[in-house]
């Protein structure tokens, strides 16, 4: 018999939230200081879910081992912080997906690469009516996403065992950690994953278009697991 799912792990960015606009704008306005055109949304959208490192790659053309690296990661990070959430907001039906979870008894929380001094604030200025049971940023461990410790924080918080969790993210390291934590995972194809991506071949239990998908989801499997 099937472990009934008891809690769903969201990525944050383009899966729980849509933060790509104010992200680009951080990007633009560094790139403006630096003497340099700002680029246009469609480009920068994509890579919002690798972070920082690939923002700084689209931008300069610079890797974490370049020189000036650090510095303009630093300075794009202060220009996010300064305006985290100005056009930033859950994707649509996700605050509906949130109250019916909590209709269901089940339990939700964040496992994101994204660092805690931008998570947590974050997290509060979306104010989702129904809060997560647990947070795990980005340096909240040793290791991050693709590396399945951050998951496992996660299902220990949420009192909970990894076959009963899915994890609901937009990159290949997302799907990657959570099936290496033991986790079902589902891609959310809403997000930003660029036109060169095969999320179709990283090995997900599921794809969905929008968060409420994940409620047909969770039906279909209780209805296999009831099946069997």
């Amino acid at each position: 018999m099937q472990t009934p799912i008891r809690t769903v792990l969201f990525d944050l960015d383009g899966t729980l939230a849509d933060t790509a606009r104010d992200l680009a704008c951080a990007l633009n306005a560094l790139l403006e200081e630096e003497g340099r055109a700002p680029l246009p949304f469609a480009s920068i959208r994509p890579l919002v879910s690798h972070g920082s490192p690939a923002l700084i790659r689209l931008g300069f053309g610079l890797a974490p081992t370049d020189t000036g690296y650090a510095e303009l990661r630093a300075r794009l990070l202060a220009h996010y912080a300064r305006d985290l959430c100005r056009a930033t907001r859950l994707f649509p039906g996700t605050a509906e997906l949130l109250a019916a979870l909590r209709e269901r008894s089940i339990r939700w929380g964040i496992v994101t690469n994204k660092p805690a001094f931008l998570t947590e604030p974050l997290v509060k200025q979306l104010a989702p009516a129904h809060p997560p049971c647990c947070i795990v940023s980005g340096d909240t461990c040793a290791n991050r996403k693709p590396h399945p410790e951050p998951m496992l924080l996660a299902c220990k918080l949420a009192r909970g065992n990894p076959e009963q969790c899915v994890y609901v993210g937009d990159a290949e390291r997302d799907v990657r950690a959570g099936k290496d934590a033991g986790m079902h995972t589902l891609v959310a194809l809403y997000g930003y994953i660029g036109e060169n991506e095969t999320p179709m071949q990283w090995g997900a239990n599921g794809m969905i278009d929008a968060p409420g998908e994940i409620l047909d989801w969770l039906d279909r499997r209780a209805g296999d697991r009831d099946a069997g």
